[in-house]
């Protein structure tokens, strides 16, 4: 029964990918020359993917607000002001709500998108656009619960939202000033960005002995050492667990004899969730950032504290 309803449903969603045309078309134009806001209008079901499309427009660098159906009939078509385009959404489109949201949306000379399944309903016939969803059966096996409709309504608004952020040559930068925060930064936010590098970096040849290690750890307190050749590649990594191991005979060694040969790296360009992947996989919290074009020269360091500082550790 579960396979069946989600195929129903991916069924109505290539049917709908595939009948996108002009229409589709013209109401990106328009969204996009829009002066003020896009205002997303639903009622029930509708109105809970009218506010998620608002939301995911927000997110995507289009200035999209949600405005509940019955709020509006009760106080809040003040949320509409000149410059804005309303987006309705209404499966059946004709919910007396929308008539009186309609007329005020004339009254100020907004253009309208209609997101309905019935061409000849009051709010299509009455919208500057309409985008009609194809006559797909819904999931429910009556045939009444808004099943079917609302994931196309959904995909229909990711599709819009997808399209305005290409056509606006959106960068990853532009994301991540909209996500600052949370697990979706780690996915736009390069290393080369929040690394240690430079003099902060502690590095040191083979044959320095380990009373300078322990000093140069001390002195960077990013609890790591690196050990690199005289062309700064990177040979190895002194860390805390490397340091007990030596017990007693650590004052008589060197670096190259303490060093862990072969250790986890990035490479220039990696993106903050590779570096906590790393850091989480091999239980360390300090990885080196090396240039492997240059067989392995040392970039950079990331401390996990540097992901925790970020908000996305």
């Amino acid at each position: 029964m579960g396979r069946r309803a989600i195929a129903i449903e991916a069924e109505a969603l290539w049917a709908l990918a595939h009948e996108l045309g002009a229409d589709f078309a013209d109401a990106v134009a328009l969204l996009m020359t829009t002066p003020g806001r896009i205002i997303l209008c639903g009622l029930g079901k509708s109105g809970q993917i009218a506010r998620k499309i608002a939301a995911t427009f927000a997110s995507t660098g289009t200035p999209g607000i949600f405005l509940h159906a019955g709020d509006a009939v009760h106080g809040e078509l003040g949320t509409l002001v000149a410059g804005d385009t309303l987006v309705i959404l209404s499966n059946s489109g004709d919910t007396r709500e929308f008539g009186v949201i309609m007329r005020r949306a004339e009254t100020l000379a907004l253009p309208i998108i209609a997101i309905t399944s019935s061409p000849d309903a009051p709010v299509a016939r009455n919208a500057t656009i309409n985008l009609l969803l194809p006559p797909n059966p819904e999931a429910c096996p009556y045939g009444r619960s808004p099943t079917t409709s609302t994931a196309m309504m959904l995909a229909l608004g990711d599709a819009l939202a997808v399209t305005m952020m290409q056509l606006r040559g959106a960068k990853a930068a532009d994301l991540l000033a909209l996500h600052p925060g949370g697990r979706l930064g780690l996915d736009l936010v390069a290393v080369e960005n929040f690394m240690h590098r430079g003099d902060e970096l502690p590095l040191a040849p083979p044959e320095t002995p380990m009373g300078d290690i322990l000093d140069l750890i001390s002195a960077r307190n990013l609890g790591i050492a690196g050990v690199v050749d005289t062309h700064q590649r990177l040979l190895g990594v002194i860390t805390d667990g490397d340091i007990r191991r030596c017990g007693l005979d650590l004052g008589s060694r060197s670096a190259e004899q303490v060093m862990t040969r072969r250790p986890r790296t990035l490479v220039g360009g990696a993106m903050a969730r590779d570096a906590l992947t790393i850091m989480s996989e091999a239980r360390i919290t300090a990885v080196f950032v090396v240039n492997d074009a240059l067989g392995g020269r040392v970039r950079g360091l990331v401390h996990i504290h540097d992901l925790l500082r970020l908000g996305i550790g």
